[in-house]
């Protein structure tokens, strides 16, 4: 029995440990084993008798290298990163700088704050403003419809005046045209009862009096005379001084029937003075012929 077969390879208690470097080590495992397979085929080729187990001991006295158990190629190994130098160590601020530092720092919160502030003021001042201008427009919209509702009720008040003077005018006109016409049936009344009674004008006479002939030249100094004493009126003076014409009728013993004002002064104090004096007359004078006139046209003014 060969060395080779008595011991295997992997079992070879003579096996040194595998050498660091394994590529040369693998080299020289091959060189190794073609050196033993050229000696074993000389051995061969020369010998014919088995070799004893004695010489078997000898062959093993030399120990012989196994070869290395094939293996697959490992990958490169990348190498390791090259030590970094140490960064420099910052250097330490010293008590002015931190000082400084935290002043900066206290001066930028203190600009951030004063800047939140005036945008706060800010706000608040434009909302400020805005809500005095929307009272500004609101009291101009209420000024403004006041004057709109005042300019329509002054619109409202003229047509009521209007309206109102309107039916005036109307109704005095009616009452003029009412009494023109009970005037004149009046004074037809008259003619016919004058004329009953031996009233001498004509038909188309306009006259009241049973005769034609008129009163005398002083009657009617005569009869104001009578009533001015009674007239009782505060005279507001000025530069005119107006006139009124008062109707006044009479019967046969000069005894005052009825009075009425013909044409109105503009005074109508002074009007109504005179109506009040000529009731309080009662009774006219008697004319130089002994008789009063039916009717008569007296005129009177404030200053005579």
């Amino acid at each position: 029995m060969s060395m080779a077969s008595r011991f295997h390879p992997d079992h070879d208690p003579l096996r040194p440990p595998p050498a660091p470097g394994l590529g040369r080590g693998f080299s020289f495992a091959v060189a190794a084993h073609v050196l033993l397979v050229v000696a074993l085929s000389f051995g061969v080729s020369w010998r014919s008798t088995p070799v004893p187990a004695l010489e078997a001991e000898l062959w093993s006295a030399v120990p012989q290298a196994a070869a290395p158990k094939e293996q697959l190629p490992t990958e490169t190994q990348p190498e390791p990163p090259k030590p970094q130098p140490e960064p420099p160590r910052p250097q330490q601020p010293t008590p002015q700088e931190v000082q400084a530092q935290r002043d900066a720092e206290i001066a930028i919160a203190k600009a951030k704050e004063r800047k939140q502030k005036e945008e706060q003021e800010q706000r608040e001042a434009e909302d400020k403003r805005k809500q005095d201008q929307r009272r500004k427009d609101e009291a101009e919209q209420k000024e403004r419809d006041r004057k709109a509702r005042e300019e329509q009720a002054k619109k409202d008040e003229a047509r009521k005046d209007e309206k109102e003077k309107a039916d005036k005018a109307k109704a005095e006109k009616a009452r003029k045209e009412a009494e023109a016409r009970a005037e004149a049936q009046r004074q037809e009344n008259l003619r016919r009862i004058q004329g009953m009674a031996g009233a001498t004008g004509g038909p188309t006479s306009t006259g009241t009096a049973q005769r034609s002939s008129g009163p005398s030249a002083n009657y009617a100094g005569r009869i104001k005379a009578r009533v001015r004493p009674n007239i009782i009126y505060n005279d507001p003076g000025g530069p005119s001084n107006p006139e009124a014409e008062v109707e006044v009728r009479a019967a046969p013993d000069g005894t005052i029937v009825a009075r009425k004002v013909v044409k109105a002064s503009g005074l109508p104090d002074f009007d109504n003075a005179v109506l009040r004096a000529i009731d309080k007359t009662e009774k006219l004078p008697l004319d130089t012929d002994g008789t009063v006139p039916r009717v008569m046209i007296i005129t009177f003014r404030p200053r005579e």
